[in-house]
């Protein structure tokens, strides 16, 4: 017989968009929920939770032992610090056991606000590897969520080498961007995924090639219910179904079954992979991230059939469980009766009157316990009841009926919360100012002309394209767990080659390009909106910082520090795992980067290979302020930083050319 220490089950993080779903969440086994509050989060069109809801709601779940993270995983700008702090106060007075937050800078606010209130990275904030767990480890996180395309391989290897605990999707919708790394909603609809408005243009047809998918960018459901032994062997802290959007219907069943397979520690079996098909899914799910299978079998799109099987599933009707409690009376001559409510981990003891002495109907064991034991409309129900009382006392009904509440108001009044520690806000702001300069990124060497060379005082290429005459690298989007080494050690042989300065989009990059002898420039991944994010990537020794593409230049304005903006180019719209350029064209257009995704009204986006055959699909239109530069200087955007990713040689000199003169491009572009 093996004595194999068994891996203690992760918890069963369920969502919870409405109350509703809050109660199914419960009625099918969570171990927590996770719910908006009104303002910052990431689907502000769920029926969210404030004030007196969120502390009901906050009340309910642990009423039934369950906890509650609210999620705070949208971008803030600095004007909306003070609300956001407010939000998070908020939420800690309701009780809520953690924040799920994205914005670097808020969380590294909250922190210093809020010293002891738990803190969860939201997968918004791109956590690839290990190497970012420990720097948000620094900004007061506990725990990360792991992007969704990690393989089982770098999943265990991160979860062994996390200082953090690990939280991992498990089921429902898939994101075909990096979460955090998709600009297509907001500058192409002006619905920002980062704040929670997005319009999934990922779900929309694409022109394609004979035969190809028509709906390239559209995943299936993902699901790794076939894979729960090995995902509790992993020792991932925390499964998390997704739906805040769905019904109650989908998270009461949904979760049921992943309940059933976590406390069996069994995978499902073909017939549960059916079951849950049925209550939702695109076509059928997809583990291909976690198996590496990574092709056109993870594509699907909801069809009359799948939403004919959801229209069946049996109407929630509220909360059936309870939760047991152990309930001992004591009744003795003389003095007050008194009850006690426990479970295997506290309790509490109430008073009530001192019984009297009966003169007709003395108190029975069976009438007390009766009386006692009406839980009626309370999640609880009797475990166990124990009486020590002596013979021929009674008190009257409506003093046990109180005796009873009273315990009962006892026993949630530990459930509520305790007073959160504050200090004061201050906010932080950089004492460092832009640079005047000029820096651009270009996909290939061969686009660097004479003319660039003159003009830019810093240029970048992709890491291992670097030339003689670039200062600069760029990494990759994402680096798992796995290409840590290789890339450490293409970053030491670029520092030797000459390169100074790498441009990081992540957390866990910063340090490898530190230990390689170059100066990390923060990228525009980094989604950076307010002061306050700035300031935490300095003190991790960022040297300055390009701003968030989703900025106005009145709000660009008002971010302090050595911050940079992109005043031309095509922005990279999505960074995708899986190619696109398979599905819309075929393997020779990705060797020859001439792919382009083309939607339904003609607008065609490029599409480029990326790192290890990944896709970054940039924008339509180009970013250029070349006749607005005017604007630029009013806003302080002195600090210039330019993209070439589709551009000839003859093209890069052309808009080089019209910088230069302060003219307008001869087609249409998008403006800051």
């Amino acid at each position: 017989m093996s004595d194999k220490r068994i891996q203690p089950l992760p918890e069963l993080l369920c969502p919870a968009g409405s109350p509703e779903a809050l109660d199914a969440a419960i009625e099918g086994g969570a171990d927590a929920v996770y719910l908006g509050g009104t303002a910052f989060n990431a689907r502000m069109n769920a029926h969210n939770f404030g004030g007196d809801a969120l502390r009901s709601a906050v009340l309910r779940a642990h009423s039934y032992g369950v906890k509650v993270y609210l999620t705070l995983n949208t971008l803030v700008g600095d004007r909306e610090i003070p609300a956001a702090l407010a939000a998070a106060e908020e939420a800690a007075n309701a009780g809520v056991d953690a924040l799920i937050v994205a914005d670097l800078g808020i969380a590294s606010a909250i922190h210093r606000t809020f010293p002891n209130l738990e803190l969860h990275a939201s997968t918004q904030a791109s956590s690839h590897n290990s190497f970012s767990a420990e720097k948000l480890k620094e900004l007061g996180f506990s725990r990360i969520v792991i992007a969704r395309e990690t393989p089982a391989a770098d999943l265990f290897e991160s979860v062994k080498n996390s200082p953090l605990e690990v939280e991992m999707f498990i089921h429902g919708a898939l994101c075909v961007s990096h979460s955090g790394q998709c600009l297509f909603s907001s500058l192409v609809g002006g619905r920002s995924g980062n704040r929670g408005e997005c319009a999934q243009p990922c779900r929309l047809p694409f022109a394609c090639k004979k035969g190809g998918n028509a709906y390239p960018l559209s995943l299936k459901d993902l699901s790794l219910a076939a894979h729960v032994p090995a995902l509790i062997e992993s020792g991932v802290a925390s499964l998390k179904i997704e739906g805040r959007m769905k019904a109650p219907e989908y998270v009461r069943d949904t979760a049921r079954i992943w309940r059933r397979l976590l406390d069996e520690r069994r995978a499902a079996t073909p017939d549960e992979m059916r079951e849950l098909a049925s209550i939702f899914s695109r076509g059928g799910f997809t583990d291909g991230y976690y198996k590496e299978k990574i092709d056109g079998k993870m594509l699907g799109i909801r069809s009359d059939d799948d939403k004919s099987a959801s229209r069946t599933l049996t109407p929630f009707g509220g909360i059936t469980r309870k939760i047991p409690l152990d309930f001992a009376v004591r009744m003795k001559e003389n003095e007050p009766i008194a009850l006690t409510v426990s479970d295997k981990n506290r309790s509490v003891c109430v008073e009530g009157d001192i019984p009297q002495v009966a003169l007709t109907a003395p108190l029975s064991e069976e009438h007390l316990e009766r009386n006692l034991s009406k839980l009626g409309g309370t999640p609880y129900a009797i475990g166990s009841f124990a009486v020590e009382m002596d013979d021929g006392l009674m008190l009257p009904v409506s003093r046990l009926n109180d005796l009873r509440r009273r315990a009962i108001a006892e026993w949630e009044c530990n459930l509520t919360p305790k007073t959160i520690e504050k200090t004061p806000y201050v906010i932080q702001k950089s004492n460092n100012v832009s640079k005047k300069t000029r820096s651009a990124r270009f996909y290939s060497p061969e686009q660097i002309t004479p003319l660039a060379r003159a003009f830019f005082e810093h240029i970048y290429l992709p890491l291992g394209k670097e030339t003689p005459e670039t200062d600069g690298i760029i990494l990759p989007p994402v680096i798992f767990e796995r290409d840590l080494k290789v890339v450490q050690q293409m970053l030491l042989d670029a520092a030797q080659r000459g390169v100074r300065y790498a441009l990081v989009g992540n957390l866990g990059h910063i340090d490898i390009v530190k230990q390689a002898g170059l100066v990390p420039v923060g990228d525009f991944r980094f989604n950076v909106t307010n002061c306050e994010t700035v300031c935490a990537l300095e003190d991790m020794g960022i040297d300055s910082v390009i701003l968030s593409p989703e900025l106005t230049l009145p709000q660009a304005r008002d971010v302090w520090g050595d911050t940079s903006l992109i005043v031309y180019g095509r922005i990279p719209l999505m960074t995708v795992e899986k190619c696109v350029i398979k599905e819309i064209a075929n393997c020779d257009t990705c060797a020859q980067n001439a792919a382009v995704l083309t939607d339904r009204r003609g607008v065609s986006f490029p599409v480029l290979r990326e790192w290890e055959h990944r896709n970054v699909i940039y924008n339509s239109l180009p970013t250029s302020m070349s006749d607005r530069q005017d604007q630029l200087t009013k806003a302080g955007i002195t600090n210039q930083h330019f993209i070439f990713s589709t551009e000839t040689p003859d093209e890069v000199d052309k808009v080089i050319h019209l910088w230069k003169k302060g003219a307008a491009l001869p087609y249409a572009v998008r403006r800051i």
